[in-house]
């Protein structure tokens, strides 16, 4: 499930401080790692497993945010024919993780990486994840190699994944790939990302397929007191997630032809589902006519646009319900992910996401036809609800650090009347239910004295805004 991240312009004010440490008690976030594992990643750090590929001719990007280190996945793309040759390096965290050693026991405790505005918690050492792992500049390193052939409409046509040495050229952000498009100046093979990428996007349109560009949302501070901006994706970083879509589903098709892998699932939504973003739509005053798919609405909104990025955020609830699917000897009865409209799994984020170092195994081991290893086969049934319980966590942390800032922005307006719409309503209460602001991107507890008027133009008034207990809540006023 995407997830809305919440940054601050400078450091973060004294105000949430507290709050956030009581977040991460609460969730029980890691704090620093443990003596020995720290020890063993140094000492993996001198002793990594080596391919005897060298693919270091291949001149590979990183395209991250400026201030990445933990870099998992770097690109070169070239022309081949009427189509294209896509070469997308993966960090290959197994040369430096042996399975039961204290640094793989501490990634199935920690599952992913976490983010807050104030610190990240990785999931593995910063002597791995941003030094000897990343696919960092000028460095050569070991990892997976996807080459992946593309036909002249977008649709991969081919797929090897193999271990090889690489070596990163540059590495670059995404504002300034943007910029060096605009300028016309970029390489033939960030141009051809910008080909690739609008030919992918074309095809999941195509097949009703939904990836959402979620906004992240920066507080800022002025002499009016505190505000909230959405800072859209730039056009770069959803091409750049087209390869990574991509290369999973192209991992997705190796697992289902050898009968055995990890799956990332999700059950088709279902109606109730349509009605309460309708009503969100209507708050944000966006409209979504009877006959326009989720697909279809969604990938017509601009990001860009307040209002239109509001409704991208709600629309995560889209991707609740995802989840890991393992399976050896026989496919999976219901293998698509619904809200891709394509079989398709994890394997580009080993350095941040447990479960791709398992996925990554079993497609090396495919794409070469041999065994998949024993350790992977052995464990891998425990993989879902290790990522599962990781999921539920990152989303917990995420939605309790969005609901503090939320009230700090409002702390101060106790009392204040807001125009809304009600966008839900307690099926066993009706009295009670959920307001969308229409000036703030902003949800919150409602109550009344009589039914709340589901989907209907609202005055409420704040009667509470908390930031240590990261509540904000209305009286809908007759």
């Amino acid at each position: 499930m995407p997830l809305q991240r919440v940054h601050f312009a400078e450091d973060v004010p004294e105000v949430f401080r507290a709050s956030l440490q009581d977040i991460r008690r609460e969730l029980e976030v890691p704090a620093e790692f443990p003596p020995e594992v720290v020890a063993a990643a140094l000492t993996s750090a001198q002793n990594p497993r080596l391919p005897e590929l060298d693919r270091t001719d291949i001149e590979f990007v990183t395209i991250d945010p400026p201030d990445s280190m933990d870099l998992d996945q770097a690109l070169h793309i070239e022309r081949t024919g009427d189509g294209y040759t896509v070469h997308y390096a993966i960090a290959d965290v197994a040369a430096f993780v042996q399975p039961g050693d204290p640094i793989d026991q501490e990634a199935r405790r920690r599952g992913e990486t976490l983010y807050a505005p104030d610190k990240r918690t990785p999931l593995h050492p910063p002597e791995l994840s941003e030094g000897v792992a990343s696919l960092l500049a000028d460095q050569v390193r070991p990892a997976l190699l996807w080459t992946i052939t593309v036909d002249a409409t977008g649709e991969g046509t081919g797929v090897v994944c193999e271990r090889a040495l690489v070596k990163s050229r540059a590495k670059l952000n995404y504002a300034g790939v943007q910029k060096d498009l605009d300028a016309g100046s970029a390489s033939e093979s960030i141009q051809l990302l910008r080909e690739v990428g609008k030919l992918r996007e074309q095809r999941e349109l195509d097949r009703g397929g939904v990836n959402l560009p979620i906004p992240d949302q920066e507080v800022v501070t002025s002499n009016h007191g505190w505000g909230l901006e959405f800072r859209a994706p730039l056009p770069v970083e959803g091409w750049n997630a087209q390869i990574s879509l991509l290369t999973g589903m192209a991992a997705a098709d190796l697992m289902m032809r050898g009968k055995i892998g990890i799956l990332r699932t999700l059950p088709e939504s279902h109606d109730d589902l349509r009605r309460k973003l309708g009503n969100t739509a209507k708050a944000l005053g966006i409209v979504w006519p009877d006959e326009t798919s989720y697909a279809a609405f969604i990938h017509g909104l601009d990001p860009k646009v307040p209002a239109h990025a509001a409704m991208l955020a709600a629309c995560t609830v889209l991707f609740r319900g995802a989840g890991y699917t393992a399976f050896a000897g026989s496919v999976p009865e219901n293998p698509e992910h619904a809200a891709m409209k394509a079989d398709y799994a994890h394997v580009t984020a080993p350095l941040r996401r447990l479960v791709d170092r398992w996925t990554g195994e079993i497609c090396v081991a495919l794409s070469a036809g041999t065994e998949v290893p024993a350790w992977v086969r052995e464990s891998m049934d425990e993989i879902p609800k290790v990522m599962d319980e990781a999921d539920r966590r990152a989303h917990a942390y995420e939605r309790s650090i969005v609901s503090m800032v939320e009230a700090g922005l409002v702390a101060d307006h106790i009392g204040s009347a807001f125009d809304g719409v009600i966008t839900d309503v307690d099926e066993r209460e009706n009295t009670r239910g959920i307001v969308a602001l229409s000036t703030l991107a902003i949800e919150g507890r409602v109550t009344g004295t009589a039914p709340l008027p589901l989907g209907q133009a609202v005055r409420v008034k704040l009667v509470e805004a908390d930031i240590a207990k990261r509540t904000v809540a209305f009286e809908l006023i007759p």
